[in-house]
C-alpha cells in the first residue's frame, strides 16, 4: 500500500455535507459527478444505481468523498461509536476551542467538550456531521 485514498461518507443531505466540511475544515470540491451503468452497479453490488458523487480535498491531498445514493436512499440516522466496521474518522485540527464553540453556536451535536488526552499531548472531542457520522477532532499540542 502507498496511502489511504480517500474515505467514503454516505449523506442524505449532499448540499448540506459539502457546506460542513467546508466550512469547518477547509474541504473543497474536486470533483462533483452523477455516477450510473453497469461499472457503478457491479462496484456497488447494487442494481441500477444512481448516485451522486463529490470528492472534496485539502491543499495536502487529504480526500473525503460524499456519496448521495439518489436510487437507493438510506434514511436510518442511528449510529453509535461501537457499531461493527468503520466508527469514526478522525481530523487533526487547530484550535479546537474556537472550532468547538464555533460549530456548538451552529447546533453541531458534541459527545462532550474538548478534553486533553490521558498524556497531556492532545485535546480531542467526538461531534457528528450532518448526518450523524461521529468525527474525532484533535488539535495535537506538542
Amino acid at each position: 500500500m502507498t496511502s489511504i485514498r480517500h474515505t467514503g461518507i454516505v449523506v442524505t443531505d449532499i448540499e448540506k455535507s459539502i457546506q460542513f466540511y467546508n466550512r469547518y475544515f477547509g474541504f473543497e470540491v474536486r470533483k462533483d459527478m452523477v455516477e450510473s451503468g453497469k461499472y457503478i452497479d457491479n462496484f456497488c453490488s447494487l442494481d441500477n444505481v444512481k448516485v451522486r458523487t463529490v470528492k472534496m480535498a485539502l491543499e495536502n491531498g487529504d480526500m473525503i468523498e460524499l456519496l448521495d445514493f439518489v436510487s437507493h436512499p438510506e434514511r436510518n440516522k442511528t449510529k453509535k461509536i461501537n457499531h461493527i466496521g468503520c466508527s469514526h474518522m478522525a481530523l487533526t485540527v487547530e484550535n479546537l476551542d474556537e472550532l468547538y464553540n464555533m460549530m456548538k453556536d451552529n447546533d453541531v451535536f458534541f459527545n462532550c467538550e474538548p478534553q486533553f488526552s490521558p498524556d497531556g499531548q492532545a485535546k480531542a472531542t467526538f461531534c457528528k456531521d450532518p448526518d450523524g457520522t461521529f468525527l474525532e477532532l484533535v488539535e495535537i499540542l506538542t
